[in-house]
């Protein structure tokens, strides 16, 4: 039974655009996701990484008696950094986004890999707290809020530089630890430093001394870059500072330091780096790169568990589905933490930490009908609302609908785009879309984006000509802006079903009239290079209906 919209179309049209006109819409019935070649069967006792699969880079965690809470980057898009939940680590859920209002922050003309990096989620006093930096948009942030779930607080601006940030809070103390540049000049590309400034709770704003923990990482004299990440931990008597460096490529690393006092000096472990697989041959098998950015939490039996993000390349470094968050326990020796000891490889399955069963999303395997009252937040876009991209959740009629926009989804304007991550190396996504009264040059269908530089399409070009099945791909950013034509078939219909299929570095773009057909099918399209090693490293492939207005 479909719902009316009531009062919900006025909080999607602020959420997403302006309401759709009469004329010109493109209208998607339902939106259906398949994970394909993964069997999922796991011994008892047992679980997979990634525990969050799909573009969820920089994780932090915080527990809440038997609660936990996690969050990741998002750069530009919105609504901006999900809040997970879960009571076994393993399996999580999203209960929403921390910035989920049009006038938090204002990514507007931001490239897709700058906005909200690393934020960090702490709990103190009742409340939850998300320290965050927001790259080309007002730097450092705190928000807070009573229930993880939201609302979370607009934006304090913080009076500090650097990136990074967490918030380390003791008695009636807090501290704020970050990256920044060195003192003095920096002594090589990527020389970069940690610093902890002291934090007023009552003004909300940092106090004006800083003192520095950490100059370039480990060791000096070998060079190392962007140490970066950093939270602090008190244990035993011990401060802790967890922090990653070597950059977030292959090289990416996490290391450990610690101190008697919270402001140094630190001195770093026995064993560091205390993840990285750096190391490890290239021939291995269930290959995973570029762990690091970790952040831990201490279980009632006394074990330690972290989260830290990692990507699993189909070649080379080469993947589409961004940097991943993966679930590891913490070892100990000596009073030192590590996750794993110098050439010791990722396990894809692991034992299971000694928690109760926790209910978890069905990321392998998904259908949205657009019949429900709220739309799932798992739902995002590319930058700020502001009008100019159309976008409807009609409940009324089970559909969403999307006014073709003129602005391209290879522009730094808002396209016409709701997406979903793609999760799995190897999946199937399904729409079906109508135009109505569609104008000539008009473009509907889906959109698999990395970034405005690299994203394929594939859909219905309207034509006084002829309309046709167009599939275009943008592997660079000298392409066309709207990617060049790599496939076209005529097609007498203004209206279609639409299947894209992800294997790997491989893609097909498939159609047909009704369910009755059988699918027409592309050429097989190269997208390795989509992949997030040619596209900025940072974000990872979103998936969605799509729609442009304009001749071609």
């Amino acid at each position: 039974m479909r719902r009316a919209i009531g009062t919900m179309a006025a909080t999607m049209a602020v959420a997403f655009g302006a309401p759709v006109s009469a004329a010109g819409e493109a209208v998607y019935d339902y939106v259906e996701y398949e994970a394909l070649g993964e069997s999922g069967d796991l011994a008892e006792g047992q679980y997979a990484n990634p525990v969050l699969p799909g573009f969820h880079p920089d994780p932090s965690i915080v527990r809440v008696g038997d609660d936990f809470y996690a969050v990741t980057s998002t750069f530009s898009w919105f609504p901006g950094l999900p809040i997970f939940h879960s009571r076994d680590l393993v399996n999580w859920r999203l209960l929403g986004n921390a910035i989920d209002r049009p006038g938090q922050v204002d990514f507007s003309g931001l490239g897709t890999n700058r906005g909200l990096f690393a934020p960090a989620i702490t709990h103190h006093d009742g409340k939850f707290w998300i320290v965050n930096t927001c790259i080309e948009c007002g730097n450092n942030f705190v928000i807070t809020a009573e229930s993880a779930a939201g609302p979370w607080s607009d934006p304090v601006w913080l009076e500090f530089g650097g990136i990074d940030p967490s918030l380390y809070f003791e008695g009636d103390r807090a501290w704020i630890v970050y990256n920044d540049a060195p003192p003095g000049e920096p002594l090589y590309e990527g020389h970069r430093a940690l610093w902890i400034q002291e934090f007023d709770q009552d003004a909300m704003q940092v106090l004006p001394e800083r003192t520095l923990l950490v100059n370039g990482g480990v060791d000096l004299d070998e060079q190392p870059v962007w140490a970066e990440g950093p939270h602090i931990y008190k244990i035993d008597g011990w401060y802790y500072l967890l922090a990653a460096e070597g950059g977030t490529a292959d090289q990416h690393s996490q290391t450990i330091y610690r101190s008697r006092n919270v402001d140094g000096p630190y001195e770093p472990g026995p064993i560091n780096p205390i993840l990285t697989q750096r190391d490890l041959p290239a021939d291995r098998p269930d290959r995973v790169e570029a762990t690091g950015h970790a952040d831990m939490v201490k279980l009632d039996d006394g074990s330690w568990w972290g989260l830290f993000l990692a990507t699993r390349p189909f070649a080379g470094q080469s993947t589409l589905l961004g940097r991943e968050t993966f679930l590891l326990p913490v070892r100990w020796e000596d009073g030192w933490p590590y996750f794993l000891k110098p050439g010791e490889a990722v396990p894809m399955v692991t034992a299971r930490p000694d928690l109760p069963a926790s209910p978890g999303e069905n990321w392998g395997n998904w259908r949205d009908d657009f019949d429900q009252l709220s739309l799932s937040p798992e739902w995002i876009t590319l930058r700020s609302p502001d009008g100019g991209a159309a976008m409807l959740h009609d409940i009324e009629r089970g559909t969403m609908r999307l006014e073709p926009g003129a602005a391209s989804a290879g522009s730094l304007a808002r396209p016409s785009f709701i997406g979903r991550r793609l999760r799995h190396h190897e999946a199937e996504i399904t729409t079906q879309v109508d135009f109505t009264d569609g104008e000539p040059g008009n473009f509907a269908g889906m959109l698999a984006f990395m970034d405005e530089g690299h994203f394929l399409t594939a859909g219905i070009e309207l034509s006084p000509q002829g309309n046709r099945i167009a599939v275009r791909l943008r592997k660079d950013p000298g392409d066309a802006e709207q990617g060049e034509l790599v496939y076209s078939a005529p097609w007498d219909s203004t209206s279609a079903q639409l299947r894209l299929t992800l294997r790997e570095g491989r893609a097909t773009a498939s159609w047909r009239a009704s369910m009755q057909d059988e699918w027409n099918t592309s050429p097989e399209i190269d997208v390795e290079p989509l992949a997030s090693v040619h596209a900025g490293l940072f974000t990872g492939l979103v998936v969605g209906p799509y729609a442009l207005a304009g001749e071609r």
